[in-house]
């Protein structure tokens, strides 16, 4: 089931009504499902444009129109638009696009790695920064190297342990420390700069 907020809702109406174009709707899909790469994809999209497959959600003005193959990947979902003190933002939540976890067989470094691109990795790309593993010890200490705008950035100490740290000994209690490995002297577009 796809819930939509009241919000994103009112967001999705907005944009519809700036298009001038009577009977326009929404239409959602999913591009690379199943795969840590996965993403939804909307766009505006008129009655005579859909396939004839789609799962509609009635909506407040207006349809959401959804890819039939995407509504596997897509249940449950979640869209909402989110105001924060440094702006608005659409999100799209959806725990089963990227596929599904690793079962409680899969190894440790299993379990760190698709914690890293389900949960991590998107919000710090969100930043243009990308993270990934370099190893994960005997001992549950997972290794990272920080690329990107996370390369050199002031704040990585604070995205390190109070972000990824947190998250994968949150998800992954085999896990006890989280360390860096990147050499941030070399970075050179970093998200915020160091201070001199």
């Amino acid at each position: 089931m796809i819930d939509i907020s009241e919000r994103a809702q009112a967001h999705f109406l907005r944009l519809l009504a700036q298009q001038g174009e009577d009977g326009l709707g929404i239409r959602l899909r999913v591009v690379a499902a199943g795969t840590p790469s996965a993403q939804c994809e909307l766009e505006f999209c008129s009655v005579s444009e859909l396939q004839g497959d789609e799962w509609t959600v009635e909506c407040e003005g207006f349809r959401l129109y959804v890819d039939s193959e995407s509504m596997r990947w897509l249940d449950p979902a979640n869209i909402d638009y989110e105001t924060t003190p440094t702006g608005s933002q659409l999100n799209i939540r959806a725990p089963r696009i990227k596929g599904d976890a690793p079962g409680e067989g899969a190894g440790l470094v299993e379990r760190v790695q698709f914690v890293l691109e389900t949960e991590i990795g998107p919000q710090i790309a969100s930043h243009g920064g990308r993270i990934s593993l370099v190893e994960v010890t005997a001992d549950g200490i997972v290794v990272l190297r920080f690329g990107g705008g996370c390369h050199g950035c002031g704040m990585v100490d604070v995205t390190l342990k109070n972000g990824v740290e947190k998250t994968l000994r949150e998800r992954i209690p085999e896990v006890t420390e989280v360390r860096d490995a990147t050499d941030h002297e070399t970075g050179e577009k970093p998200y915020f700069a160091r201070a001199g």
